[in-house]
């Protein structure tokens, strides 16, 4: 043991002694590990992808800057054997971050048109997580008779039941990215508004006229679980009933114009970017998708269409559209 000890010591040493060549650097040993490891760790958050791991030149100084150029075969050794430890060493120790999440099982349970079912379907599809879909029939949910919660979406995770769309994308998230720090302020605030005010738009605007009441449950039904009676009885008496829901919404949100509630609500999320491609910046982030993922469902519909002829929301919708990743593991159950 005291002799394996003296060999861990003698290449800590050298490490150490490697690094203080750098010409950049007059950090200790462990910073300049952590900055090797932000350089050189390239992570994607996706199913697909596991951590990769590439040295690359400038993790420690060249040779031929240590000894002016000249050739040096104990150097190439010694660096050689430096940079071979301190890899090791690194992959050992990166923090959980740096790992893929890796669910083995993932189902949810949704209505295809139900907006909080579809914010974690766009968080789902943008990390590239595969799932499977159960269609609930919104009449007798039975495909979720066997949970004490009578809601969707409903995500179950390697056995485990999550609830309430922003708590799985924040559940899921964290698995994600366990060492991040809580997001800041700002994503915060939008994701609120999400819940608070933008989803409380959309009824109002796709029950707007018995016409489009029709549109909405036609669409609602077609993509749902239904058997031929009940899409019907759904299509018909649903339309109907959420006409005469939707004119109650209205007056509960205060809203006094639909058209203009939906389109207020499109640009005041495109000022929120302020110029940028998205509000996380160059990349989305949870606003963005949560945003997205409450407006795809209405995107093919009147209301939708009139949104993006109206507002300025149609680019930032486009290039969210492109960030997602196909759906993987399509086996529709419950249909």
């Amino acid at each position: 043991m005291a002799s394996t000890m003296r060999k861990l010591n003698r290449l800590a040493a050298t490490t150490r002694a490697a690094a203080s060549f750098s010409s950049t650097t007059t950090t200790t040993t462990t910073t300049v590990r952590r900055h090797s490891i932000i350089q050189t760790a390239s992570y994607k958050s996706t199913m697909s992808n596991t951590f990769s791991y590439t040295p690359q030149s400038h993790w420690l100084p060249s040779h031929n800057r240590v000894t002016g150029g000249r050739s040096c075969a104990g150097c190439n050794r010694t660096f050689s054997t430096a940079a071979t430890a301190a890899r090791d060493l690194d992959e050992k120790e990166l923090p959980q971050s740096n790992k893929s999440y890796v669910p083995n099982d993932v189902v949810l349970y949704q209505y295809q048109a139900c907006p909080f079912c579809n914010k974690v379907k766009a968080f789902l599809e943008y990390y590239d997580i595969p799932y499977k879909i159960v269609e609930v029939n919104p009449m007798n949910k039975k495909e979720i008779k066997w949970s004490d919660y009578r809601k969707v979406p409903i995500l179950m995770v390697d056995g485990e039941q999550m609830v309430n769309s922003s708590d799985i994308i924040d559940k899921m998230y964290q698995r994600m990215h366990p060492d991040s720090v809580t997001e800041d302020a700002e994503t915060q605030k939008w994701r609120r508004w999400v819940d608070d005010h933008l989803v409380h738009v959309l009824s109002p605007n796709i029950y707007r006229s018995p016409s489009e009441a029709l549109e909405s449950f036609d669409y609602i039904t077609t993509k749902g679980n239904f058997s031929f009676t009940e899409r019907l009885v759904a299509k018909y008496g649903g339309a109907a009933a959420m006409y005469f829901v939707s004119k109650k919404l209205k007056k509960r949100h205060n809203i006094t114009d639909e058209r203009a509630a939906l389109y207020e609500a499109a640009d005041t999320w495109v000022n929120a970017l302020n110029g940028r491609q998205y509000l996380g910046g160059s990349e989305p982030n949870l606003a963005d998708l949560s945003v997205f993922g409450v407006l795809r469902p209405i995107r093919e519909l009147k209301s939708g269409k009139d949104m993006v002829e109206n507002t300025r929301i149609g680019e930032w919708f486009m290039r969210m559209e492109s960030q997602m990743k196909p759906h993987r593991d399509t086996a529709l159950q419950g249909s």
